[in-house]
């Protein structure tokens, strides 16, 4: 990689990030010394100071170790998960101690006084760009005073609609701002578009491991699940997929193609295409959730499978919760074939969204405060999981696998020795830490040794500790020897 001295990027961090992905793809590998570092300066013609930097940020995402009079070594990796077993595709119904289980996360992840560690809503406020918001959403009330006593109306904010079609260029998508519907956020676009393809006992075909809330989502709407296997780093089997197809099984399918929750893994190209071509030969609606697809670490971002669809079939849904402004809910549909129905169900369901939040947010749109706002986002997260695979690599049980994500914050760990991640969930909470069990992640029981964490928090003491000891209560479950997870401190103070 060659470092660009005009990037808004620092050039140790373009160093550390050539190497961390030298590691990631194996050329660097575990125990390997890195180059000398006046050798590696005068390659990439930078400073000693620079390259210093460059390592000590290695360090802190736990990818190197410095050895005293030896050098700096690549430290153990910590293993990928590898692809799931194959299992039977079966239609289920979410039991009710399923749901009881999913009540009882979201319950600990909004208390106060727990540490979170799972949670996908970022809570670090660093992360957004809250004082530009509010100069925004000031200034328009200041040149609009009577915008908040005035009702939205059907189909929203025109400007933002049309900001959106703008920037949906980035995922390859050309549309225009009528064939796209403002929603409350991402889950109401993905209710809405349930709600147009499908009838009451109808069967959805989702992902597995999938975002867990879409099971009591399907339960409201009388919908049944059935799992499709989903590979921890290539995404949905497109075989088994294909022969759900052939058999008529499913009556449409959610997915999220690009950067997939909780796994973090991305459809290759090929394979979005073949996907946009199997939905269109079969007229069959795939509901495309892309939340995280902005966040994708690689660039030129990867295209939407929507930026494939020939015939109208696959409708896109996202948000701006996970990037701009969680509390403005605000996320969008394209439809396609399906805008009419869908934007008919949000005029009966909700009306439009609030004028004031629609405009503020056309307006950071248009000022192109955006683009280098999700760049230092990719960043942040990009460092962050890699910090968070090094500490469990660190404190975790030997044999823990963990995803390596191309996007957004969440990663998907699995735990050997037949731990049962809800009993680990258990034990976290009377100590105020909060984990998601890879039980909620699935209707069978094949994920009770998994976990998904997430890495959208400030990386202080009190997170590295959450982490210390859930591999601690981890490694008493296994039955093994701790290791570095051996004498946690106690609990430190809020930071």
């Amino acid at each position: 990689m060659s470092l660009a001295p005009t990037s808004e990027q620092p050039l140790y961090q373009q160093l550390a990030d050539s190497f961390a992905e030298a590691i990631h793809q194996g050329t660097l590998k575990p125990g390997k010394r890195l180059p000398a570092i006046r050798r590696v300066a005068q390659s990439h013609q930078v400073s000693v100071n620079t390259v210093l930097n460059a390592w000590q940020l290695l360090e802190d995402r736990g990818l190197i170790e410095a050895r005293p009079q030896s050098g700096y070594y690549v430290r153990g990796v910590l293993p990928a998960v590898t692809r799931h077993g194959q299992h039977k595709t079966r239609v289920r119904d979410p039991s009710s101690s399923k749901l009881d289980l999913i009540d009882k996360v979201f319950a600990a992840q909004n208390h106060p006084d727990y540490i979170n560690i799972s949670l996908a809503c970022p809570q670090d406020s660093e992360l957004f760009p809250a004082a530009r918001i509010a100069r925004i959403t000031a200034s328009l009330l200041r040149r609009h005073p009577n915008m908040i006593g005035r009702y939205a109306l059907p189909p929203g904010s025109e400007r933002l609609r049309e900001e959106i079609a703008r920037r949906a260029l980035h995922a390859g998508q050309t549309l225009t701002a009528d064939e796209i519907t403002l929603t409350h956020g991402c889950m109401e676009a993905l209710q809405l578009a349930l709600r147009a393809v499908t009838q009451p006992g109808d069967c959805v075909g989702l992902e597995s491991p999938t975002y867990f809330f879409l099971f009591p989502l399907l339960a409201s709407l009388g919908l049944k699940a059935l799992e499709i296997p989903t590979d921890p780093q290539h995404g949905l089997s497109l075989d088994a997929l294909e022969m759900l197809l052939q058999e008529q099984r499913i009556k449409a399918l959610i997915a999220m193609p690009s950067a997939q929750n909780p796994l973090g893994c991305g459809m290759s190209l090929e394979n979005k295409k073949r996907l946009a071509k199997l939905v269109n030969t079969y007229h069959f609606p795939l509901i495309e959730d892309g939340l995280y697809d902005e966040l994708q670490f690689d660039w030129p971002l990867s295209p939407a499978v929507k930026a494939f669809d020939r015939d109208g079939w696959v409708i896109y849904c996202t948000s701006f919760t996970k990037t701009v402004a969680p509390d403005f809910r605000i996320g969008w549909t394209a439809a396609g074939r399906f805008h009419d129905a869908i934007a008919r169900l949000k005029a009966v369901s909700s009306m439009a969204e609030s004028a004031l939040l629609s405009e503020t947010l056309a307006e950071f749109l248009a000022s192109g405060g955006y683009d280098h706002h999700l760049r230092t986002l990719r960043r942040r997260y990009a460092a962050n999981l890699d910090e968070a695979r090094g500490l469990i690599a660190r404190y975790f049980p030997e044999g823990t696998r963990a995803t390596l994500p191309r996007g957004g914050f969440v990663f998907w760990v699995e735990l050997p020795g037949g731990v049962n991640t809800t009993e680990m969930f258990d034990r976290l909470l009377q100590e105020q830490i909060c984990v998601t069990p890879g039980a909620l992640y699935s209707l069978s029981e094949r994920y009770n040794h998994a976990l998904r964490l997430s890495c959208c928090y400030p990386f202080d003491a009190r997170y590295s500790w959450a982490i210390r000891r859930a591999g601690e209560i981890a490694c008493e479950l296994a039955g093994v020897s701790c290791g570095e997870a051996q004498g946690v401190p106690l609990r430190p103070q809020t930071v």
